[in-house]
């Protein structure tokens, strides 16, 4: 499925021309045909897959308790 530079910037939460820009910068594949970019949808895949991912080691880390210190006197 192909999305219009509109439609990839509300798919991917930011403005066209940050979709443009990353179009020009070769970051995202495009098709010009023209009058308009194409962007294959299926290139983002990945990339939400290894930010759920992320997300998923982030919340474990989150919720390792911090051990305690053997250093730590008590100076009581």
């Amino acid at each position: 499925m192909y999305l219009t530079l509109n439609e990839a910037a509300e798919y991917l939460s930011i403005s066209e021309e940050q979709v443009k820009s990353l179009i020009l910068e070769k970051k995202i594949r495009a098709l010009y045909d023209g009058d308009e970019y194409l962007i294959n949808k299926d290139q983002f895949q990945t990339h939400f897959e290894q930010l759920e991912k992320y997300k998923e080691l982030i919340d474990e880390y989150m919720k390792e308790p911090i051990p305690e210190d053997p250093d730590v006197k008590d100076e009581d």
